[in-house]
């Protein structure tokens, strides 16, 4: 007789997934309100369920075995598969139109997966995006043309929105040319004004008695990549997403100052529907997520 097949647990792939995002089984408990002592024996249940280890010893921490990776992309795909039969038989379809916008140093590493789940979810939603400056959004968030948006703000003050992560800011030169950081005036790469970057990098750099001109201005992050990559001058940014052709720069290493931290805000236009509220949920577990070792504190949605 031929074994009967086994049938994984959905709550114990959901608990192997959320670990492998958050980078911590300590945090999944935090996160699905069960103890440590519980998600371990998850753990051990689900390598018990597929006959071999799913992770190993790295240093302090865990990393997936090859059969870990392997299921991971599987467990991923039954969970969205879990969510979207659940959200369509016992949920209300959700209808409507949500106007999304985000900034460009966002819109490529976590738009895609959120487009991709919500639509899944909620097919009948539709969603139109608008990936811009920081400026334009928040122009366009407090006229009331976009419902939501996720919005640079200053770290650690009171700013309106909910607080998804805090990062820092960080100058960002070639891979392999830290020449340019000796060069005085220091040539930078910039958007054009009102920049919170480039506000920030003309304070610092005023305030440490570097003397500094703009080389190249550019309203399209694409631009600032390829003059910097070029060697037409530094920026600075966030160091999330940056292009393997750039690196951040070592203040110490470089002699350039410090800079200050950012917050990143999901901001709405005013009280939303479920399609709205719907979507920051999905956006803000999304881009938290993304962020987990760079962020400092979050507030919930």
């Amino acid at each position: 007789m031929a074994a009967l097949p086994v049938n994984l647990d959905m709550d114990v792939l959901r608990t192997f997934v959320t670990g492998i995002d958050l980078g911590s089984f300590a945090k999944a408990a935090a996160r699905l309100g069960r103890s440590p002592s519980a998600i371990s024996l998850q753990l051990r249940k689900l390598e018990d369920q597929v006959g071999c280890p799913l992770l190993r010893r790295n240093g302090r921490g865990l990393a997936l075995t090859e059969p870990g990776e392997m299921l991971l992309g599987y467990a991923r795909r039954m969970l969205d598969l879990n969510d979207a039969a659940v959200s369509a038989v016992a949920a209300p379809a959700l209808t409507g139109w949500v106007r999304l916008g985000l900034p460009q140093d966002v819109s490529e590493t976590g738009l895609p997966a959120v487009l991709a789940r919500f639509a899944r979810l909620h097919p009948a939603v539709r969603v139109e995006a608008h990936v811009e400056r920081d400026a334009v959004l928040r122009a366009e968030v407090e006229a009331g043309r976009l419902d939501l948006a996720l919005l640079w703000d200053d770290a650690g003050g009171a700013g309106e929105g909910t607080l998804v992560a805090d990062l820092p800011m960080v100058w960002v030169g070639p891979k392999s040319d830290l020449s340019l950081a000796a060069s005085r005036p220091l040539p930078l790469a910039l958007f054009g004004a009102p920049c919170r970057f480039r506000h920030a990098a003309s304070e610092a750099l005023d305030a440490a008695g570097i003397p500094w001109r703009i080389s190249f201005t550019s309203q399209g992050l694409a631009g600032l990549w390829a003059a910097v990559a070029a060697g037409l001058g530094l920026t600075l940014r966030t160091a999330h997403g940056l292009p393997g052709t750039l690196r951040p720069l070592d203040p110490g290493e470089t002699g350039l100052p410090p800079l200050p931290a950012l917050s990143l805000r999901l901001r709405r236009s005013g009280p939303g529907g479920p399609a709205v509220e719907r979507l920051a949920a999905l956006l803000y577990e999304t881009f938290q997520e993304a962020f987990h070792e760079a962020f400092a504190g979050a507030g919930r949605p």
